[in-house]
């Protein structure tokens, strides 16, 4: 994610699509986690839990242009993204020909507040002119049940709301309302703000809070990486690992997910799509034992706590794989409205897994 990449003049006139593959950032807070790809576009996002409708699913969608939010430079010729040093937030810089700049900074807030853990299901994004005036457009083009789009249902005078009968979303913002509603172009000459979320009023001074929710989130995962117990040689890669799978862990009940998202092909064409959003219990050990052995032992004590209400609620032998709400269906569907990663389907949603005996759980 480091390394800076840059396209032509040209190709930035005529809008080339950029296809990044699997080069993607995740951030999270142990409730909910996002997928963001080197320039910024949110490509994934499941609300308001790990494996929940994603809002954004860009990812899975073939080639057609739904389900994401995007920050769009005119003119952009270089893009550089990486993670702020050893936390879970994503800053990415777009420039353009002249040597305009924006920064973009996205999080999911997570800190410690009034004694307990504060994680709420929200993505921050916080919008920075950092060099001259560039023009940027913000699209939001979020989906709801696997796939259809989730279209606008009302505009407030700092909010929009995107809703369908099962699917309320709300973002947030300071930014032109207008801009955003018509994916118009304008000149970004002050920081913007945007919260994504549950459709709830959000009280105080949203610039404040972004930038308080920022560095505290920041500072948490700074406290949280100090206290590893990790030798000198590939620091680095083992502290960014340990964080990762750290955001695998859904907190309020101690599952652990296999994957954040649902149906990357096992080989192009074989039609290996399986929904990974769950918590198999082998896998999970394996994710125990590997930030043990870095000094993080609150995830063993929490999936000790998962694994033990499993043990007390069944009369028969454990599963294979559980929701991380304990005993929710995992029934297994395709999502006809998602064409696929790169359009190499089936999407599928559930995981039959669930019926199975494997012998080495």
């Amino acid at each position: 994610m480091n390394i800076p990449k840059a396209i032509t003049a040209s190709q930035a006139e005529a809008g080339v699509k950029i296809d990044h593959g699997l080069d993607l950032a995740v951030i999270g807070n142990c409730k909910t986690a996002a997928l963001v790809d080197p320039t910024s576009r949110l490509v994934w996002w499941c609300f308001p839990r790990f494996d929940a409708d994603p809002v954004f699913s860009r990812l899975l969608a073939g080639d057609e242009e739904k389900g994401f939010s995007d920050v769009v430079l005119d003119g952009m010729v270089d893009y550089k993204s990486d993670y702020i040093r050893n936390t879970a937030l994503v800053e990415t810089i777009l420039t353009d020909a002249q040597g305009n700049a924006v920064r973009i900074t996205d999080f999911a807030p997570r800190f410690r507040q009034y004694g307990r853990m504060f994680r709420p299901p929200q993505l921050f994004r916080i919008i920075e002119p950092i060099a001259g005036l560039p023009r940027i457009t913000i699209r939001v083009r979020p989906t709801h049940s696997y796939g259809k789009p989730l279209k606008r249902s009302s505009l407030g005078s700092n909010h929009i709301r995107y809703v369908e009968e099962q699917s309320t979303v709300r973002v947030t913002t300071d930014a032109p309302i207008a801009m955003i509603e018509h994916e118009t172009p304008f000149v970004l000459r002050r920081p913007v703000h945007m919260v994504f979320g549950h459709d709830e009023p959000y009280p105080g001074d949203l610039a404040a809070t972004a930038t308080s929710f920022a560095e505290q989130t920041k500072a948490y995962w700074l406290h949280w990486v100090r206290r590893l117990y990790i030798s000198y040689d590939y620091q680095e890669a083992i502290i960014r690992a340990a964080i990762t799978l750290k955001l695998s862990n859904f907190e309020e009940t101690g599952g652990i997910i296999a994957a954040h998202t649902t149906s990357i092909p096992e080989a192009p064409g074989s039609g290996r799509n399986w929904d990974y959003r769950f918590c198999w219990l082998r896998d999970a050990y394996f994710v125990v034992k590997a930030l043990n052995r870095v000094g993080a032992t609150q995830t063993m004590e929490d999936f000790i706590g998962f694994t033990l209400s499993l043990a007390t609620s069944s009369d028969g032998p454990l599963k294979p794989v559980y929701s991380v709400v304990p005993n929710l269906p995992l029934d297994e569907w395709i999502a006809e409205d998602l064409k696929g990663y790169r359009g190499d389907g089936p999407v599928r949603i559930g995981n039959a897994a669930v019926e199975q005996s494997q012998h080495d759980t």
